[in-house]
């Protein structure tokens, strides 16, 4: 099959950060302003001094196909009647753009207005998006959606996202953690050094150690300018690879706090996420290749030969692109599985791996004898490379399984989720078994140690996974706690099941019972794609004690923070943060993640807070502790701080 390229950027998941950019930028300025008709009737007018040198294309239209105006809600009970009143200099004229049908357009100031019907109680302030197009004789062209906030006469007011009460800052008891507990940055770097190892023996990449080492060393003049210039190229490496994770610290300044966690739970991102690994794996099996475009290649190729240190840069950066079918599936799990925890954590994670894939090419070159002990490439680099696609094929299911927990679509239940796994992982057995064979692998003839132990690896992966598809007490697979979906998002009845089951998103409730029964409230910020919350309650919860605890001494409520779920119209709004920005307040899970940041001040999770009935800090807040003991202390010593106030 001829090669397939495509431009697959794993790096996409920094488009809702770079979009932030875009803002402020739109041709035309909008006010916006309401009037009460009647009760549930507002007309909604929008007002424009105009832009010079362009017309506006009046509402009412379809060119082309496209709607010239629309005015959409978040919420269904909003409904728009279906004609503007329209303000303003116009002109019609038959345009050339739309085979001379007549267009309308106003030029100078203008104003529209429409009426709105709320069905229901009508909320203090009325958000929604307007699309629009302007243009000119020769240009059709949208501008961006002005996303606007009216405020409605008689409308209820939401609650406040901030609760003066919670100092955490200043806790009663100064028991808990003072910071994120998540992978540390060694931890991330030893991972990244992995990955960028395997990467170093995949077949985009093996077979260019001894060729660049040999091209550096016979090409110098001495052996010493030899040595040096292939130091810089290992260094190169490194450096393309950091460099790649810049955009995430420049964009991190100017966009929202919880960016970096959205990117690991936003649904249409793991759906992409998954449609890309699916995509790496169908080429990692021969299906097709996958790499940047070549003239991207050809070009880097052709600046090589540029000057000195120039020339070895892009000669590094070549690698880079060529290899981008083997490094970009395994550096992109790395950066997606750090996301959540912001832009160092990525570099960390980048710096390892282009040190692991830099590194052999300066060591080959200043003890080039150590080529005679390399492998040669064959067969045996096709096998990593299937291994591979059927680890991004698993890689892939946890994507699917992260959207389909977000919108609870049901599609990828905890069993099926498993199974998917353990028939991946047999299929792995049988293709090392040579039971199965992939395009361009050849037939195995001897089973060497390496291929014996990857056999009764992943034989042994899958036969520890198959309790997993049962409703027993074998089916806790507490090794992967996390991965899969959590034991209550089950194909089987999980009424039965003896575990404890806190309020859900009722944090009113939370507060009326802990009141009630004179109890601490137990927050558990939380989200349906995160894999520490799973474990936590997979591993830590279970303990007697635990489970005691929460049972009996607290009232436990887990706020999800990427609940996709519309609020109420009344309690959906536009809060100022901290920081003087504002936030558009419209799901469950952006009424919680905003609430997390402004009262707890962290964008993680799991993340763990005791307040009094009335909204006092007890203790600092605790983030995730494997550790039951641990757990179990800071929970007696918040109840203990409870009992004496």
């Amino acid at each position: 099959m001829p090669r397939l390229y495509r431009s697959f950027f794993l790096f996409l998941f920094a488009i809702p950060a770079l979009a932030s950019f875009a803002q402020d930028t739109a041709l035309y300025s909008w006010t916006t302003s309401s009037k009460k008709i009647e009760e549930g009737k507002y007309e909604i007018r929008f007002s424009t001094p105009g832009k010079a040198g362009w017309q506006l294309y009046a509402p009412g239209q379809e060119l082309g196909g496209v709607k010239t105006v629309e005015l959409s809600f978040p919420d269904s009970s909003i409904r728009a009647e279906a004609v503007f009143t329209q303000e303003g200099a116009s002109r019609s004229f038959p345009s050339n753009l739309f085979e001379n049908a007549p267009v309308k357009v106003y030029e100078g100031a203008t104003e529209w207005a429409i009426l709105v019907t709320i069905r229901g109680e009508v909320p203090a302030l009325l958000q929604g998006t307007l699309t629009y197009f302007y243009g000119n004789k020769e240009e059709f062209n949208p501008d961006l959606p002005l996303a606007f906030t009216v405020a409605l006469e008689g409308g209820v007011k939401a609650e406040s996202i901030k609760v003066a009460s919670i100092d955490i800052q200043h806790p009663v008891a100064p028991c808990g953690d003072d910071g994120t507990k998540n992978k540390s940055l060694v931890t991330i770097f030893l991972l990244g050094l992995l990955g960028g190892l395997i990467a170093l023996v995949t077949p985009c990449v093996f077979p260019m150690i001894p060729v660049t080492v040999t091209f550096f060393t016979k090409k110098s003049t001495d052996r010493k300018k030899g040595i040096t210039n292939a130091l810089l190229y290992g260094f190169f490496i490194f450096l393309i690879y950091v460099l790649i994770t810049v955009p995430f610290h420049v964009a991190g300044k100017a966009i929202s706090p919880e960016i970096f966690n959205n990117i690991s739970t936003n649904v249409w991102l793991n759906l992409l996420f998954f449609a890309v690994f699916v995509a790496f794996a169908l080429s990692f099996f021969g299906l097709y290749e996958i790499g940047l475009p070549s003239g991207l290649a050809n070009r880097a190729d052709a600046k090589s030969g540029l000057g000195n240190i120039g020339g070895i840069f892009f000669m590094a950066t070549t690698l880079a692109i060529v290899s981008f079918s083997c490094t970009g599936p395994l550096l992109g799990t790395l950066l997606v599985g750090v996301a959540d925890q912001g832009a160092w954590p990525l570099t960390i994670g980048a710096a390892g791996f282009g040190i692991a894939l830099g590194l052999p090419f300066a060591l080959f070159a200043m003890f080039p004898h150590w080529l005679q002990s390399l492998p040669k490439s064959g067969g045996w680099m096709t096998d990593v490379k299937v291994v591979l696609g059927f680890l991004e094929l698993a890689l892939a299911v946890k994507f699917l399984s992260n959207a389909d927990l977000v919108k609870q679509w049901g599609l990828l239940k905890r069993e099926v989720f498993i199974g998917l796994w353990v028939l991946i992982g047999l299929l792995t057995v049988l293709y090392l078994l040579g039971k199965i064979r992939i395009s361009h692998s050849s037939p195995v003839k001897r089973f060497s140690f390496t291929r014996i132990a990857f056999i009764v690896l992943f034989a042994a992966i899958s036969i520890y996974l198959l309790p997993g598809l049962s409703n027993t007490k074998w089916a806790d697979l507490k090794l992967i706690s996390g991965f899969p979906p959590p034991r209550t998002y089950s194909l089987y009845n999980t009424e039965k099941q003896s575990l404890f089951k806190p309020l859900h998103n009722d944090y009113t409730g939370a507060l009326a019972r802990a009141k009630a029964e004179n109890k601490p409230v137990l927050i558990d910020f939380t989200g349906w794609a995160c894999v520490n919350c799973r474990r936590m309650e997979e591993k830590v919860w279970t303990d007697k004690t635990v489970d005691s605890l929460m049972r009996h001494e607290f009232i436990v409520v887990s706020l999800y923070v990427d609940e996709r779920k519309n609020l109420p119209l009344t309690e959906q709004t536009v809060v100022k943060l901290s920081n003087d920005t504002e936030k558009s307040i419209v799901t469950v899970g952006d009424k919680w993640s905003t609430f997390q940041i402004e009262n707890f001040g962290a964008t993680s999770q799991p993340q763990y807070a005791i307040i009094s009935p009335d909204q006092v800090a007890l203790t600092k807040t605790k983030y995730y502790t494997p550790d039951a003991e641990e757990f179990i202390e800071w929970l007696e010593c918040g109840l203990k701080t409870h009992r004496g106030n």
